[in-house]
Protein backbone atom coordinates (compact mmCIF):
# COMPACT_ATOMS: atom_id res chain seq x y z
CA UNK A 1 0.00 0.00 0.00
CA UNK A 2 1.54 3.34 -0.84
CA UNK A 3 2.35 5.76 2.19
CA UNK A 4 1.32 9.68 1.91
CA UNK A 5 3.60 11.71 3.60
CA UNK A 6 2.28 14.71 5.04
CA UNK A 7 4.44 17.90 6.01
CA UNK A 8 3.72 18.40 9.52
CA UNK A 9 5.37 21.54 10.40
CA UNK A 10 2.12 24.08 10.53
CA UNK A 11 -1.09 24.92 9.17
CA UNK A 12 -3.48 22.04 8.31
CA UNK A 13 -2.12 18.65 8.19
CA UNK A 14 -4.15 17.47 10.58
CA UNK A 15 -7.13 17.96 8.43
CA UNK A 16 -6.01 15.68 5.32
CA UNK A 17 -4.14 13.04 7.80
CA UNK A 18 -8.07 12.92 8.77
CA UNK A 19 -9.05 12.60 5.07
CA UNK A 20 -6.78 10.29 4.02
CA UNK A 21 -8.39 8.14 6.64
CA UNK A 22 -11.11 8.33 5.29
CA UNK A 23 -10.43 7.00 2.50
CA UNK A 24 -8.11 3.89 3.85
CA UNK A 25 -4.77 5.55 3.03
CA UNK A 26 -1.87 5.09 5.18
CA UNK A 27 -0.65 8.78 5.89
CA UNK A 28 2.17 9.73 7.41
CA UNK A 29 3.04 13.04 9.73
CA UNK A 30 6.90 14.30 8.06
CA UNK A 31 8.96 16.77 9.69
CA UNK A 32 12.54 15.71 9.36
CA UNK A 33 15.18 15.22 5.83
CA UNK A 34 15.22 11.52 6.97
CA UNK A 35 11.08 10.52 7.14
CA UNK A 36 10.84 11.76 2.71
CA UNK A 37 13.18 8.27 2.56
CA UNK A 38 9.75 6.63 4.05
CA UNK A 39 6.77 7.94 2.11
CA UNK A 40 5.96 7.39 -1.72
CA UNK A 41 4.24 11.17 -2.12
CA UNK A 42 3.81 14.12 -0.36
CA UNK A 43 0.92 16.54 0.52
CA UNK A 44 2.33 20.45 1.49
CA UNK A 45 -1.00 21.98 3.59
CA UNK A 46 -2.39 24.98 3.73
CA UNK A 47 -0.80 27.28 6.63
CA UNK A 48 0.96 30.72 7.30
CA UNK A 49 3.45 30.02 4.83
CA UNK A 50 6.32 32.41 6.15
CA UNK A 51 6.10 30.47 9.56
CA UNK A 52 6.63 27.29 7.59
CA UNK A 53 9.22 27.97 5.45
CA UNK A 54 11.15 29.59 8.79
CA UNK A 55 10.23 25.76 10.43
CA UNK A 56 11.39 24.17 7.34
CA UNK A 57 15.09 25.87 7.33
CA UNK A 58 15.35 24.98 11.22
CA UNK A 59 14.45 21.47 10.13
CA UNK A 60 16.46 21.68 7.10
CA UNK A 61 14.01 20.20 4.85
CA UNK A 62 14.52 22.38 1.89
CA UNK A 63 17.28 20.47 0.35
CA UNK A 64 15.43 17.20 1.11
CA UNK A 65 11.93 18.65 -0.44
CA UNK A 66 13.68 19.83 -3.37
CA UNK A 67 15.47 16.37 -3.94
CA UNK A 68 11.89 15.15 -3.59
CA UNK A 69 9.76 16.70 -6.29
CA UNK A 70 12.61 16.48 -8.78
CA UNK A 71 12.69 12.61 -8.20
CA UNK A 72 9.67 12.75 -9.70
CA UNK A 73 7.54 12.00 -6.58
CA UNK A 74 3.83 12.88 -6.61
CA UNK A 75 3.33 16.33 -4.79
CA UNK A 76 0.67 18.08 -3.37
CA UNK A 77 0.46 21.82 -2.32
CA UNK A 78 -2.73 23.05 -0.97
CA UNK A 79 -2.81 27.13 0.00
CA UNK A 80 0.67 27.86 1.30
CA UNK A 81 1.76 25.02 -0.08
CA UNK A 82 1.01 25.79 -3.75
CA UNK A 83 3.27 29.13 -2.89
CA UNK A 84 5.76 26.61 -1.22
CA UNK A 85 6.14 24.51 -4.71
CA UNK A 86 6.09 27.65 -7.13
CA UNK A 87 8.67 29.10 -8.64
CA UNK A 88 7.61 32.34 -8.35
CA UNK A 89 6.34 34.10 -5.47
CA UNK A 90 5.16 37.97 -5.36
CA UNK A 91 2.87 39.89 -2.63
CA UNK A 92 5.53 38.12 -0.26
CA UNK A 93 6.44 39.65 3.07
CA UNK A 94 9.67 41.99 3.60
CA UNK A 95 12.61 40.10 3.40
CA UNK A 96 11.72 37.57 0.69
CA UNK A 97 10.15 33.63 1.14
CA UNK A 98 12.51 30.46 0.23
CA UNK A 99 10.65 28.45 -1.94
CA UNK A 100 10.77 24.92 -2.77
CA UNK A 101 10.25 25.48 -6.35
CA UNK A 102 9.01 23.16 -9.73
CA UNK A 103 6.17 24.02 -11.05
CA UNK A 104 6.73 26.50 -13.53
CA UNK A 105 4.04 29.41 -12.03
CA UNK A 106 3.91 32.72 -9.99
CA UNK A 107 1.58 32.86 -7.08
CA UNK A 108 0.70 35.85 -5.68
CA UNK A 109 0.37 35.03 -1.94
CA UNK A 110 -2.41 36.79 -0.96
CA UNK A 111 -3.94 37.63 -3.85
CA UNK A 112 -8.06 37.46 -2.06
CA UNK A 113 -7.14 39.44 0.59
CA UNK A 114 -6.83 39.42 4.33
CA UNK A 115 -8.56 36.20 6.84
CA UNK A 116 -11.63 38.47 6.88
CA UNK A 117 -11.84 38.12 2.92
CA UNK A 118 -11.91 34.26 2.86
CA UNK A 119 -14.46 32.74 1.35
CA UNK A 120 -16.91 29.99 -0.06
CA UNK A 121 -17.32 29.18 -3.26
CA UNK A 122 -18.50 26.13 -6.06
CA UNK A 123 -15.43 25.28 -8.51
CA UNK A 124 -16.00 24.16 -12.21
CA UNK A 125 -13.52 21.10 -12.44
CA UNK A 126 -14.20 18.71 -15.57
CA UNK A 127 -10.80 16.92 -14.77
CA UNK A 128 -11.88 15.47 -11.38
CA UNK A 129 -14.88 14.57 -12.44
CA UNK A 130 -13.66 12.97 -15.22
CA UNK A 131 -11.25 11.48 -13.45
CA UNK A 132 -13.02 10.58 -10.02
CA UNK A 133 -16.91 10.46 -10.75
CA UNK A 134 -19.32 13.03 -9.30
CA UNK A 135 -20.54 16.58 -11.14
CA UNK A 136 -18.43 18.70 -12.57
CA UNK A 137 -17.67 21.48 -9.42
CA UNK A 138 -16.21 21.09 -6.32
CA UNK A 139 -16.72 22.82 -3.12
CA UNK A 140 -13.55 25.76 -2.79
CA UNK A 141 -12.79 26.98 0.53
CA UNK A 142 -10.26 29.88 0.43
CA UNK A 143 -8.99 31.10 3.37
CA UNK A 144 -6.43 33.84 2.94
CA UNK A 145 -5.77 32.40 -0.02
CA UNK A 146 -2.92 32.75 -2.81
CA UNK A 147 -3.51 32.76 -6.67
CA UNK A 148 -1.87 31.83 -9.55
CA UNK A 149 -1.02 34.54 -12.19
CA UNK A 150 0.62 32.81 -15.14
CA UNK A 151 1.45 29.42 -15.98
CA UNK A 152 4.27 27.70 -18.28
CA UNK A 153 3.39 26.21 -20.90
CA UNK A 154 3.61 22.40 -19.49
CA UNK A 155 1.12 23.44 -16.44
CA UNK A 156 -1.97 22.01 -16.67
CA UNK A 157 -4.78 24.37 -15.70
CA UNK A 158 -7.53 22.54 -13.60
CA UNK A 159 -9.81 25.09 -12.19
CA UNK A 160 -10.20 29.16 -12.41
CA UNK A 161 -12.48 31.65 -10.58
CA UNK A 162 -14.31 34.64 -10.73
CA UNK A 163 -11.84 37.87 -8.96
CA UNK A 164 -14.20 38.79 -6.18
CA UNK A 165 -15.30 42.35 -6.58
CA UNK A 166 -14.36 43.50 -3.10
CA UNK A 167 -10.45 42.19 -3.44
CA UNK A 168 -7.88 44.85 -2.95
CA UNK A 169 -6.26 45.92 -5.78
CA UNK A 170 -3.04 43.72 -7.15
CA UNK A 171 -0.11 45.21 -8.86
CA UNK A 172 2.01 42.59 -11.16
CA UNK A 173 4.54 43.20 -13.29
CA UNK A 174 4.10 43.07 -17.38
CA UNK A 175 6.46 40.57 -19.20
CA UNK A 176 7.79 44.06 -20.48
CA UNK A 177 8.71 45.21 -16.69
CA UNK A 178 5.91 47.67 -16.19
CA UNK A 179 3.59 47.54 -13.25
CA UNK A 180 0.25 47.61 -13.94
CA UNK A 181 -3.38 46.43 -12.02
CA UNK A 182 -3.76 42.92 -12.26
CA UNK A 183 -7.56 43.68 -14.12
CA UNK A 184 -8.73 40.15 -15.18
CA UNK A 185 -12.34 38.70 -14.21
CA UNK A 186 -11.15 35.02 -13.57
CA UNK A 187 -7.62 33.88 -12.10
CA UNK A 188 -6.19 30.48 -11.89
CA UNK A 189 -6.84 28.19 -8.58
CA UNK A 190 -5.71 24.82 -9.46
CA UNK A 191 -3.10 23.14 -11.41
CA UNK A 192 -0.99 20.41 -12.53
CA UNK A 193 2.61 19.87 -13.69
CA UNK A 194 3.48 16.20 -14.20
CA UNK A 195 4.02 15.20 -10.13
CA UNK A 196 3.15 18.06 -8.90
CA UNK A 197 -0.90 19.04 -8.47
CA UNK A 198 -1.38 22.54 -6.44
CA UNK A 199 -5.02 24.16 -5.27
CA UNK A 200 -5.19 27.41 -3.53
CA UNK A 201 -7.95 26.51 -1.92
CA UNK A 202 -8.26 23.38 1.05
CA UNK A 203 -10.40 20.32 -0.12
CA UNK A 204 -9.37 18.91 3.04
CA UNK A 205 -11.81 20.84 4.96
CA UNK A 206 -14.44 19.48 3.06
CA UNK A 207 -16.46 16.41 2.72
CA UNK A 208 -15.23 16.08 -1.07
CA UNK A 209 -12.71 13.06 -1.00
CA UNK A 210 -12.16 13.11 -4.72
CA UNK A 211 -9.22 15.53 -4.79
CA UNK A 212 -7.42 13.15 -2.51
CA UNK A 213 -8.41 10.07 -4.50
CA UNK A 214 -6.90 12.18 -7.81
CA UNK A 215 -3.69 12.89 -6.14
CA UNK A 216 -3.43 9.33 -5.31
CA UNK A 217 -4.21 7.89 -8.99
CA UNK A 218 -0.86 10.15 -9.15
CA UNK A 219 0.99 7.89 -7.30
CA UNK A 220 -0.35 4.75 -8.84
CA UNK A 221 0.50 6.59 -12.37
CA UNK A 222 4.12 7.22 -11.25
CA UNK A 223 4.28 3.63 -9.78
CA UNK A 224 2.99 2.49 -13.53
CA UNK A 225 6.12 4.62 -15.31
CA UNK A 226 8.36 3.45 -12.77
CA UNK A 227 7.57 -0.29 -13.41
CA UNK A 228 7.81 0.38 -16.97
CA UNK A 229 10.94 1.71 -17.04
CA UNK A 230 12.12 -0.75 -14.64
CA UNK A 231 11.32 -3.75 -17.11
CA UNK A 232 12.80 -2.08 -20.17
CA UNK A 233 16.09 -1.55 -18.29
CA UNK A 234 15.83 -5.45 -17.13
CA UNK A 235 15.19 -5.81 -21.09
CA UNK A 236 17.94 -3.80 -22.27
CA UNK A 237 20.42 -5.79 -19.76
CA UNK A 238 19.10 -9.29 -20.30
CA UNK A 239 19.78 -8.56 -24.36
CA UNK A 240 23.31 -7.49 -23.66
CA UNK A 241 23.62 -10.50 -21.46
CA UNK A 242 22.57 -12.31 -23.82
CA UNK A 243 25.51 -14.52 -26.05
CA UNK A 244 25.81 -12.77 -29.51
CA UNK A 245 25.54 -15.57 -32.56
CA UNK A 246 29.07 -15.30 -34.23
CA UNK A 247 28.93 -14.79 -37.59
CA UNK A 248 29.63 -18.71 -39.38
CA UNK A 249 33.26 -18.40 -41.11
CA UNK A 250 33.14 -19.39 -44.98
CA UNK A 251 34.97 -22.74 -45.80
CA UNK A 252 38.50 -21.98 -47.26
CA UNK A 253 39.27 -24.38 -50.02
CA UNK A 254 43.46 -24.57 -50.58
Amino acid sequence: MAVVGVLALQGSYNEHMAALRRIGVKGVEVRKPEQLLGVDSLIIPGGESTTMAKLANYHNLFPALREFVGGGKPVWGTCAGLIFLANKAVGIKSGGQELVGGLDCTVHRNFFGSQLQSFETELLVPKLAEKEGGNDTCRGVFIRAPAILEVGSDVEILADCPVPADRPSITVTSAEGAEEVYSKDRVIVAVRQGNILATAFHPELTSDSRWHRFFLDMDKESQTKAFAALSLCSSEKDGENMPKNKPLDLPIFE
